[in-house]
């Protein structure tokens, strides 16, 4: 009995040993937790560093494509022009008592109201102002008969042209009043079309767009040179009647700030009041120096990469230039008007 006892109690004391609990102290927990926040800290950080750093150039990468190919758009455009309007056409309205000081600014966006280019008001902040506005003929297939002006009975059709008056818009966008672009700027494209110049037009040809009417070239216009008479173009449309056709978005994120530069430092348009005129302002996204007299016109954009990715500090800063890419080309119509 007593060698049963001494086994027993042998046994018991094991198994008090076995059940003790071992773990960390406070003090050790206390010290892991520092180490490991030393540790992880940075190297988030240094993550956090390289997805922005990515974000960004993405976004300026996007933003370059995006304005090469505006860019580009605009001078296949460009090339059909027959006449481009300068800074005296695209400013100046039909106000004063002297025709050949004319312009027509009041004939067409926005002081005359069309789709999204209305003039400023309370419930319209934006401002949308025109840069870049020309004559093009533009070539439309297969709206011309050969014997009949009707497509049902005449089969056989040939190809016309027809004159068509476009527009290119800074449209500003402030305190993002429109969510659906960005809190920066777009460019805008308008255009009216007249009908094709051929007795036998078709459904395809024989219409004109609300408010068209044809360039101003006719022998009776007063004006002794091609831009006087072109700058007295007027609307169809009468006081209370505006455009139908909408300036429809080309490309956003364009930069409204940039650097400050000026003609006769930088030569970007060399003169002040001689050709070529600049078209709206140097340090916007979008200007234009224009030659009216050679159909002649370049054209510069610049975009804004950081608006699509924060929503402040925007404007435009020499240590931010690389998010602000920019683009320029030069291009001279090669339509021509039946008058020369």
């Amino acid at each position: 009995m007593r060698f049963l006892k001494l086994i027993l109690i042998t046994q018991l004391k094991r198994s008090g040993i076995n059940n003790q609990t071992n773990g960390f102290t406070l003090i050790e927990l206390l010290v892991a937790m520092v180490l490991a926040v030393l540790v992880i800290t940075p190297l988030m950080t240094f993550m956090i560093n390289i997805m922005d750093g990515d974000r960004k150039e993405q976004a300026k990468a996007t933003t370059e494509q995006e304005i090469q190919a505006a860019l580009d758009y605009i001078a296949r455009d460009l090339q059909q022009a027959v006449y481009i309007y300068d800074a005296d056409g695209v400013t100046r309205d039909q106000t004063n008592t002297n025709k050949t000081l004319w312009g027509i600014n009041d004939q067409i966006p926005p002081v005359k109201s069309a789709p999204n280019c209305s003039p400023t008001s309370a419930s319209n902040p934006s401002v949308c102002t025109p840069i870049l506005v020309f004559w093009k003929r533009e070539f439309i297939a297969n709206s011309v008969g050969i014997s009949s002006n009707t497509q049902t009975t005449d089969a056989q059709t040939d190809d016309g042209y027809a004159y068509s008056l476009v527009a290119y818009y800074l449209i500003t966008n402030p305190n993002n009043f429109n969510s659906t672009w960005s809190k920066e700027a777009r460019i805008g494209r308008f255009q009216i079309r007249g009908k094709v110049n051929a007795a036998n037009a078709n459904n395809k040809g024989n219409t004109a767009d609300t408010g068209f009417n044809p360039p101003p070239i006719a022998g009776n216009i007063t004006g002794a040179t091609l831009k006087e008479r072109m700058n007295q173009w007027q609307t169809s449309l009468t006081a209370s009647q505006n455009y139908t056709q909408s300036v429809v978005t080309l490309v956003d994120f364009i930069s409204t700030t940039g650097p400050s530069i000026t003609t006769s430092t930088t030569g970007v348009c060399p003169g002040t009041n001689a050709s070529p005129q600049l078209v709206g302002s140097l340090t916007s996204g979008f200007f234009a120096c224009v030659d009216a007299d050679q159909v002649l016109a370049q054209i510069y954009l610049r975009g804004n990469a950081l608006a699509r990715i924060q929503n402040n500090n925007l404007a435009y800063n020499d240590s931010l230039k690389n998010y602000f890419p920019t683009a320029s080309i030069r291009t001279q119509g090669r339509g021509f008007l039946f008058t020369k």
